[in-house]
């Protein structure tokens, strides 16, 4: 899941939960506007997270010198 998802379930909970005054039998909405809210708050937070985790590989590379003379032109 990625940062756009992760905001787009936070945002979607949010309206659920706190904007909508219809009912549904059988399905509270605040409820799945919590879950919805929990899942995209958790998927942020791992989603950042694997990004600054990723960030601060360094990758070190080093190059060999040429050791032995060049050979001679004739």
């Amino acid at each position: 899941m990625g940062i756009g998802t992760s905001l787009f379930l936070i945002a979607a909970g949010a309206i659920l939960r706190y904007a909508v005054t219809d009912s549904i039998s059988g399905v509270d909405l605040t409820t799945v506007g919590l879950i919805l809210l929990i899942v995209g708050v958790i998927g942020l937070i791992i989603s950042l997270f694997m990004l600054f985790a990723y960030q601060r590989r360094e990758t070190v590379v080093t190059q060999d010198r040429y050791v032995d003379p060049p050979p001679p032109r004739y």
